[in-house]
This record gives C-alpha cells, structure tokens and sequence, in this order.
C-alpha cells in the first residue's frame, strides 16, 4: 500500500517542497529510505521506528520503501521524521484521512514520540503557502514562528500521537495566532543607550549621520576611547523595524537555529564577530550551506572590533555584500544566496600598540610597523566606507563630569524623519537610503548650491581628493541636509561631510 504526505526541505534561505511516499512491498523487513538523503535523514529509520512502538502503534514487519522527491534534490535535517513516520502509519492502514491532501508536516521525532523543533520552520510556513497547501503541522516549539506568514493554519502537536489524532480526526487542534505588529509595539526591551557615553561629540554626531543615511563607518582611536561603547549603541538610534523587516530577519535565523525561543526578531541585529572568524563564518557557507555573520547581521549592524586583526581573506569577502546587499555561496550540489544589507562599523587602533598620537602614552611602534598594520586594509574595502573618524581619549574633566547628556530617542526621531524623506526621495529607485545612491543618483540628488560647490571645489584643491571621495562626500552632505531638512546641499553640510574625510590626507585610508 502507498501513502503520500508533502514536506519541505530547507535550501539557503527558501523551502523546496518534498513529496514524502511511503510503500509496504512483499518480501523479508526492511526499511530503506532513498531520494539523495544525508545522514541525519537515514538515521531517521531508527528514530521512527522507537516513536512508533513508543507511541503505541504497530510498525509494519514489511518492506518499507520512503521515497523523498524530487530525487535530484539532497534531503538533509531531521524535519522528515514525522511526515515519514505519518506515511508508514497511513500505508499500514492506522491512519485514515483526506487531510494528508490538505496538510504538510515536518518535525523531528524521539524514541518516545515527542515532536522535537527543526529548523527554518518560517520558510517551511511560506513554502507550504506557495504549494497552496491549506496547512502545515509542525512542531509545538516552532508553532508561533511558522504562523508569522498568513493564509496558512499552522497546527502545532507535541508528540506523535497527537498528529496522528490531528490526521485521524479525533482531536481538532487550533491554529496558531501571532500579531506580528502587536510584538513589534510591545517593544524589543531596554537597550543600550547614547546617554551613557561621556563627551566625544564629534563621533555622536557621526554615529547620527552615518545612521540617517545609512552609511559605513571607520572609527580610529587608541584603546579606552569609547569606540565599542558607541558602536553599540547605534541599534538604538536606527529607525524601528516594521513588520516585513522583523519577519525578514527571523527567517534568516530561524534557518540559523538562532531563535532562542522567541518567534520573532523585533530589534535591528548587532552582531560582532571575533576578529580570529574564518571567511566562512564570515559570509556563510560550509559543506551545508549556513547563513554567516554577515547575513545575521541583515537590516542592521555588523561591528568588526580590531579591524586589522581579521584575515586578509575575510575582510575581501565583504567587499561584494557591501556593494550588492547579498551574498552568494556555490557548492558542488547546491548555490544558495543569503541576503546582507547591514551597516559595517568598524574600529581600529591608530597602530599596533594603539597609542600612536594618543598624548597620553607612549607610542613604540616603528614607523614600518605601523605601515603594514594600516597596509592590511585594502583600498577597495576603505572604498566602501563613507565616514572615517578619530576618537581621542577622554580629558579627566570630560571623564568626571556628571552633566545631562543627550539620550538616543530624540536622535532616533531625527533619524527617522531624515529616513522618511530618503525612502519618498527614492520611491522609484529601489533605494532606501543615501550610502545606496549609484553615480547618477549622486549627480541629480546630491547638488550643491553655489557657495557650497565653491568649497567643494577648493577642497578638492587643497585635499587632493579623488573623485571617489568626492562621491562619498556628496552623499555624506545630502543625509547632513536630509538630517536639517535642507532641500539642498549648503556649505555648512558639505562642510561637516568634509570633516569626516580628513585622515584622507594623513594617507590612512590608502587609495582613496
């Protein structure tokens, strides 16, 4: 006898379906399970069986053929063991239902019959949508999360025996409900926040600029001067995510198994790699393709401490999902693509000892040494930085001070109002922010007035900037305007974007 029942494998960021087809043939026990399945899925053999005689139901003494297809597609994760062991009881004649036509499953089975989570449950919810399956049975844990994506009902069991009620219709469980926007409005919870920094304006004022337009950041100073403190705390100052974007970011960690238990991301990623992270880790990818630092970071921050520190090889991994907000990765079998539109932070030593110019301290490193510690940053990665700031050590005056600063939610609102008037500035571009702007863009949004185009012209005198410079101060300047609500770019705003360009000419950003 055969059974059907549909499923999902996960591949990258998007669930192929998978047609699970269980036959009991004639002949001495056996139980083989073919479709190109790794060794998680033919293990599954053992798991199904105990559930099966743990749950109370009789597995069939027959020889049992699970076929998962397409048969050119690697099946790998333990999501198959439920809809497997769903087939063989609906072949053997203990299941009788019309639902297997309506419903997919997946879910990880134990040797006593309970329904353990799996991973990528949200993008299995939005394959089941696209297949125009009425529902998707999934495990408890992962109910919520699944039920993120609408017009599909989302039933959640705890153990085998429960699905197989589900199926047979002697138990009719509810489905899942989750207000994606209600968690949203609650709130992601205490944060960081740009009132606990003490004095560096010029690099707060920075951190406001490069939020509103969305631009990279370069922050260099000598160890103690607040450069993680304030990277931290940028999330706090970005504008609150809405509900496509939240759901965006949790099926990238749903496929990740980074979910911890909450159903939904409702806070803009920080992520902050150890400098010693290989370039796989980095950009993603493995013998299983899994998302990396880079991915995880999506539609929020991705803070490299120690910039010099990482490898040559993955720091040039970021160059292309700086420029193109994806990352793809290829495999013998499988090419999968991770999106990655985040804002790289990045921080630095001045040199190796890190007090070079600090005042404070002496500075031992020769002047060769400090040149190949710079030299390990390519030019075409600095390239791809807008804002390059120093940040001094505090004076002790500044250090003991107890004044009132200013704390992240009026500068969250201006960056906010400053986004708004780039997303209508853009609408038809494709485009959310200033830092995405190509050369035609620059050349018709980014025009200075008279008097500022003056300056630009004497800056490029005196400062020797090349014209890639120039492109990132004109962007720079456009989100200071969009920031005062200028509708054009005044001299005070090319100004301020000057001055995040002045080590330029102190030749630390190599090939400008």
């Amino acid at each position: 006898m055969l059974a059907r029942l549909e499923s999902h494998a996960v591949v990258g960021m998007d669930a192929c379906p998978v047609t699970v087809e269980a036959d009991l043939g004639r002949g001495l026990p056996a139980f083989s399970i073919v479709g190109l399945p790794d060794a998680s899925v033919r293990e599954s053999r053992e798991r199904v069986r105990s559930a099966v005689a743990n749950s109370e139901f009789d597995f069939p003494l027959r020889r049992i053929t699970v076929n998962l297809a397409p048969a050119d597609l690697r099946k790998e994760g333990p999501q198959f063991d439920l809809p497997i062991a769903l087939s063989l009881l609906s072949a053997s004649g203990q299941i009788k239902s019309s639902l297997f036509q309506d419903y997919g499953a997946a879910g990880e089975l134990s040797l006593d019959g309970a329904v353990r989570n799996v991973n990528g449950a949200l993008a299995m919810a939005e394959g089941a949508r696209r297949s125009r399956l009425r529902g998707l049975v999934v495990p408890e844990a992962n109910a919520r999360e699944a039920a993120l994506i609408s017009g599909v009902e989302v039933i959640g069991v705890s153990s085998l025996r429960q699905a197989v009620a589900f199926f047979s219709g002697k138990e009719k469980l509810q489905p899942a409900r989750v207000d994606a926007a209600a968690l949203l409005k609650a709130g992601p919870g205490e944060a960081p926040d740009l009132a606990d920094v003490k004095g560096q304006e010029h690099a707060r004022r920075a951190l406001e600029v490069c939020a509103a337009g969305g631009h990279n950041l370069l922050m260099i100073g000598p160890p103690g001067s607040g450069k993680t403190m304030l990277a931290r705390r940028l999330p706090s100052i970005l504008p609150p995510l809405d509900v496509g974007e939240a759901i965006e970011i949790t099926r990238i960690y749903s496929v990740a198994n980074l979910l911890n238990g909450s159903c939904l991301i409702a806070r803009r990623p920080f992520r902050s790699p150890h400098h010693t992270i290989s370039h796989v880790g980095l950009a993603g990818g493995g013998a299983s393709p899994r998302p990396g630092e880079i991915s995880l970071a999506h539609l929020g921050v991705l803070f490299l401490d120690e910039l010099p520190e990482f490898s040559r090889l993955a720091l040039e991994t970021l160059r292309q999902p700086l420029e193109d907000g994806r990352v793809s990765v290829s495999r013998a079998l499988v090419s999968v693509t991770y999106p990655s539109r985040f804002m790289l932070v990045a921080a630095m030593n001045p040199c190796p000892c890190g007090y070079l110019g600090s005042g404070g301290h002496a500075c031992a490193c020769p002047p060769q040494r400090v040149a190949s510690y710079r030299g390990r940053i390519s030019g075409p990665l600095m390239d791809r930085i807008d804002v390059a700031i120093e940040v001094p050590c505090l004076d002790k005056k500044e250090l003991m001070s107890n004044r009132t600063r200013e704390a992240s939610a009026p500068v969250a609102a201006r960056v906010a109002a400053a986004r708004q008037r780039q997303m209508k500035r853009f609408r038809e571009d494709g485009i959310y922010s200033n830092s995405q702007m190509r050369a035609r863009q620059t050349q018709r949004f980014c025009r200075p007035n008279e008097a500022a185009a003056r300056l630009l012209e004497s800056a490029i005198d005196r400062l020797g900037l090349s014209a890639r410079s120039h492109q990132r101060i004109l962007k720079v300047a456009r989100t200071i305007a969009d920031l005062d609500g200028a509708g054009e770019i005044q001299p005070a705003h090319l100004a301020e974007a000057i001055s995040y360009r002045s080590i330029d000419r102190r030749g630390w950003l190599g090939a400008a």
